[in-house]
């Protein structure tokens, strides 16, 4: 590795300052399929997709162990955008 890539210190010898990944991580589970099942379930009760159903715990759980971290950003909605001021609706 040279000094010059961005992992390495800098030439004052300090880290380089944390960046935030610009696309969410994909992760590969395991679950047990009796457990996928009451997730999916549970899921579709809160309008949720198991994959968010599963994001939204995980922070939840975070955030009550108090490790969730400050600059997390909230969970993107999905859907459609709301629409802004001053647009019309679409004539059909």
């Amino acid at each position: 590795m040279s000094p010059e890539t961005p992992e390495g210190p800098d030439a004052e010898g300090r880290p380089p300052p944390a960046r935030r990944p610009q696309q969410r991580k994909q992760v590969l589970l395991r679950l047990d399929p009796l457990i996928h099942d009451a997730l999916s379930r549970w899921a579709n009760d809160e309008l949720r997709s198991a994959n968010a159903q599963i994001e939204f715990l995980l922070r939840k759980a975070l955030a009550d162990a108090g490790r969730l971290p400050r600059d997390a950003g909230a969970i993107p909605r999905r859907g459609r955008p709301p629409k802004r001021a001053g647009e019309r609706p679409d004539d059909g």
